[in-house]
């Protein structure tokens, strides 16, 4: 008797165990069924939907024959036809050459992956780039416009549109200048520095085309300030640039870089040139200095450089490239010692 119940308790507990074996395989099988019978019914509905529409057009004697319908009737009926197959998301047209247009979701975006990788890599233009012109809101381009729009020159530039490049600028000839004008320490300071003047991309995101130009000239006209300050393109004097621009121009984008860029900056003696040198002169030179984005520089190349600071109210600053060679030097002392 003991010998029986326990084989009716063991027959039952395999029964038990096996039982959960089952059941994934049950399940699995009714969901592939009621997947395709809804994909078999939503096949069916789309294939009979155009001759439920003519039966209901019929029954409500709203249906006219395609060869019976009046002009309008036709176009009524391809503007509905064509709305109901327009795509949920449409690309604008572009303003301008090279314009992207973008949606505010896509600009928001832009800002905060670009301020990121500007902050982690300064040295990626792309990030610089995409940052200065996701912060280029209208209101900031207008004020600059209505600067331009009060001055004669600038004016002048708005009615020119002229662009900045290595050809229209002639580097040849403005290399055979006297040693003080500004066209000659223009293309010295590029070549001490290594750079070009074709080596600013074209904007993209912004979609006004004259605020669109005007942060063009903005940017084209960045190496003139460097020159005409004398200030290098290593981090530090790019971020003095940076605070200097905008003090005077206003572009939240330097705004941005004169803030937040010196905490990216690991020597102690930098950050003291920035806040102790370099600041306090980007301040009292944005003072008495004319708006730089009413200068037509390409028209005041031959004439001296030192009347050019003195009209605009330039100030040169420290030579940055000589206090980073003592500090330089302080250091390599120190470890000497």
């Amino acid at each position: 008797m003991f010998t029986v119940l326990k084989l009716k308790q063991s027959s039952t507990r395999c029964f038990t165990k096996n039982l959960p074996l089952t059941a994934p395989v049950t399940t699995s099988k009714r969901a592939f069924i009621l997947t395709a019978l809804s994909t078999a019914a939503t096949a069916a509905y789309s294939f009979v939907s155009p001759s439920i529409s003519l039966a209901n057009s019929l029954e409500n004697g709203t249906y006219k024959p395609q060869h019976l319908q009046t002009t309008n009737e036709r176009e009524l009926q391809d503007l509905e036809t064509s709305k109901s197959n327009k795509p949920m998301f449409t690309r604008p047209e572009p303003n301008y050459p090279n314009h992207i247009p973008l949606y505010t979701f896509e600009k928001t975006m832009l800002f905060f992956g670009s301020s990121l990788g500007a902050f982690l890599h300064p040295e990626r233009n792309e990030f610089i780039v995409a940052l200065g012109e996701s912060t280029a809101h209208p209101y900031f381009l207008n004020l600059l416009r209505d600067q331009m729009l009060s001055d004669p020159i600038g004016r002048q530039i708005l009615k020119e549109r002229p662009n900045i490049t290595s050809t229209s600028l002639d580097l040849e000839y403005l290399s055979k200048l006297p040693q003080n004008t500004f066209g000659r320490t223009y293309v010295d300071w590029l070549h001490k520095e290594g750079v070009s003047p074709d080596t600013r991309v074209p904007v993209r995101f912004i979609d006004d085309e004259e605020l669109a130009f005007i942060f063009q000239r903005y940017r084209q006209c960045h190496d003139f300030y460097h020159s005409i300050t004398g200030l290098p393109i290593v981090r530090e004097g790019e971020i003095a640039v940076k605070m200097f621009e905008f003090l005077n121009l206003k572009i939240p984008f330097a705004g941005l870089g004169a803030i937040f860029a010196p905490f990216n900056v690991k020597r102690r003696d930098e950050r003291w040139r920035l806040f102790e040198v370099y600041y306090p002169w980007a301040w009292q030179c944005a003072v008495g200095c004319k708006p730089l984005i009413n200068v037509y520089w390409e028209k005041i190349m031959e004439r001296d450089v030192n009347e050019v600071r003195k009209e605009l109210g330039v100030i040169v600053p420290p030579d940055m490239r000589q206090l980073r060679k003592v500090a330089r030097m302080r250091r390599l002392k120190g470890l000497a010692n």
